[in-house]
């Protein structure tokens, strides 16, 4: 097996618009200018890395060679568990590969019920919704929940499925800066005290893993007259003493009004879904455009989520062993003098900031010749218009790979010039 980086696909000139006509992508040139010169420098795209073949949550073949996975969510490593894996095959002989409708019409079946029975029992809520995507379970449950006429906090920091939901649903935004407690609290002060109210927060933050600090926050929206809606998709299954993510945590699940999640992350699959104990909350089946207008999972994606759910219930373990890489990775990092996102581990997101994109695309080409493959991240995704590497931890690297990781990012470091 060769270690070469494969040669990335050139991307076409750009044609120049006809006079007289307005080119739809003309708003696009800096991005493609900037993507153009970046491959031109002889690097491979960091945006277009293909894996040739899984070989386990934490590894696989990239470029002709066998590669250690950090770049990925599947932070419980439930992708190759042997019951998970059973239940999905099981389901697609048993219902065939799709349902080809709505919920609402021919598109639920038995599973679609028993993963949604399998995410009540796993919060101890009173109902639980599935969507086809994380993205859409916020799409769904935002833009329905808080319309025309009502007031979105949400931090500014926030993930683009919850911006994009607060512009479908037309509600009034007012974000306030990443974290800010006294921020969050001025903001809900000057909405109007008849007006409806919905704050949303993160659990943890996807780009530099930090948590919110719910307990205080949940407080101040409360105190306010407002409604809270916490997406949990980074935490669901290894922060909490049962996995239920930072609310459960910090001891306020009980008072937050909607979860949303998703299946791509510790439970390894894909889908969305959003848990609540709301009595009213079962009308989203019939109001919520993203749920009624949208195929549903396949029975083989729904009956691997199930499964998977129900083993998080007992992975204590798992987690535990998860942390330990968590607190060992961030350690290494900072002793070989990278700088790091958080001053502590704080999730399984550990995330390297780079003085800039150029440097950013070279380190991570460098580690991926090492054999390491991590997200390359950029602005406008990023936060403060910064540059990171993110290495997204599982419960399945073993000690020898996070040793292993550390001396891959000494070697790249010192032969990039980052540290």
């Amino acid at each position: 097996m060769t270690e070469a980086i494969s040669q990335p696909h050139r991307p076409d000139p750009v044609p120049a618009p006809l006079k007289g006509e307005r080119d739809l992508f003309t708003k696009f040139d800096p991005l493609i200018q900037q993507r153009r010169e970046l491959l031109e420098s002889g690097l491979a795209d960091p945006f277009a890395m293909v894996m040739e073949k899984v070989l386990s949550p934490v590894t696989a073949i990239c470029n002709g060679r066998e590669t250690i996975l950090l770049g990925t969510y599947n932070y419980m490593g439930m992708t190759f568990d042997p019951d998970v894996i059973a239940a999905g095959k099981t389901a697609l002989e048993d219902f065939g590969s799709g349902t080809t409708g709505s919920r609402v019409l021919n598109g639920t079946y038995a599973v679609h019920r028993d993963v949604e029975e399998a995410l009540r029992e796993f919060y101890g809520m009173d109902h639980a919704m599935v969507f086809s995507t994380g993205y859409q379970a916020n799409l769904g449950i935002i833009s329905t929940i808080a319309g025309k006429g009502d007031y979105i906090v949400l931090d500014i920091d926030s993930h683009a499925s919850i911006w994009d939901g607060c512009a479908l649903g037309q509600a009034e935004v007012v974000p306030f800066k990443h974290n800010d407690i006294e921020a969050m609290e001025k903001r809900l002060k000057r909405i109007p005290a008849e007006a409806g109210k919905l704050v949303i927060l993160e659990g943890v933050y996807s780009m530099l893993g930090d948590v919110a600090p719910l307990q205080e926050m949940v407080k101040v929206a409360k105190a306010n007259g407002a409604m809270v809606l916490v997406d949990e998709a980074h935490s669901m299954g290894f922060i909490g003493p049962n996995g239920r993510g930072v609310a459960e945590d910090v001891g306020v699940i009980d008072d937050v009004d909607f979860i949303v999640g998703t299946f791509s992350k510790s439970v390894g699959t894909v889908g969305g879904f959003c848990v609540s104990n709301h009595p009213k909350f079962d009308i989203m089946r019939l109001v919520c455009r993203p749920y009624v207008f949208t195929a549903s999972l396949p029975p083989s994606v729904v009956a691997t989520a199930a499964t998977s759910i129900r083993k998080l219930m007992h992975a204590a373990d798992k987690r535990a062993h998860l942390w330990a890489n968590s607190r060992r990775l961030h350690a290494g990092l900072q002793e070989l003098g990278f700088q790091l996102g958080t001053k502590t581990p704080q999730s399984a997101i550990i995330a390297v900031l780079m003085p800039d994109l150029e440097r950013g695309a070279a380190m991570w080409n460098a580690l991926l010749r090492e054999g390491l493959y991590v997200n390359l991240a950029r602005p406008p995704a990023t936060p403060a218009n910064v540059t990171l590497l993110r290495c997204s931890l599982c419960a399945e690297h073993t000690q020898e790979q996070v040793s292993d990781i550390l001396e891959m990012f000494e070697k790249a470091g010192k032969a990039v010039g980052i540290i």
